[in-house]
């Protein structure tokens, strides 16, 4: 068992090597940790539009024809691919794209719920943000869903958070611009 064991591990880390162009850190390293664009950083992930204005292409250039114009500076993008200065991306609602690199910004920001906006509902649905990060603490703000706020740090449970005035702590389950489980400062 042992034997197999090693074979396996040495296979991975092969193919890895083979895959990425350099061999594993260690044996709990991810695909998420070692999946990386010609930049050097990691897809996908998370960055927001720095422009007031930015054209959505689709294709990498810009003799490819505009899909979209993007208006809302902040508004959080998931880079899910690279090609020289052009990164595919794709927006809350789903819709992909590519966008030249120094539209973008590596500040995260993150939008509340955006998949409650425009359900019917009897009574309205608000993501709430806290005090802390708990949901005995107290509300600091109750946000519509597709409300973007600026992103200070998460914990994988919980992301601190700021929009227009307010400070606080938001589940991030229910936030589009971090992943599930993601940690960072």
């Amino acid at each position: 068992m042992r034997s197999f064991l090693a074979i396996f591990i040495l296979s991975a880390s092969l193919l890895m090597m083979v895959m990425t162009g350099r061999p594993l850190a260690n044996s709990t390293e991810t695909a998420h940790d070692i999946a990386r664009g010609p930049s050097g950083l990691p897809l996908p992930r998370f960055v927001s539009l720095k422009a007031a204005r930015a054209n959505l292409r689709v294709g990498p250039g810009s003799e490819y024809a505009v899909s979209w114009l993007y208006t809302r500076p902040g508004l959080p993008m998931e880079i899910i691919q690279e090609y020289d200065h052009w990164r595919h991306v794709r927006d809350a609602q789903g819709t992909e794209g590519w966008i030249y690199q120094s539209l973008l910004s590596g500040d995260r920001t993150a939008q509340a719920a955006p998949w409650l906006q425009g359900k019917i509902a009897k009574t309205p649905t608000y993501v709430v943000m806290y005090s802390d990060p708990r949901k005995s603490a107290s509300v600091v703000a109750e946000m519509e869903p597709g409300v973007v706020m600026r992103l200070h740090q998460c914990t994988g449970e919980w992301c601190d958070a700021s929009v227009e005035g307010a400070d606080g702590w938001v589940a991030q389950a229910e936030l589009w611009g971090a992943y599930p489980g993601e940690a960072f400062k």
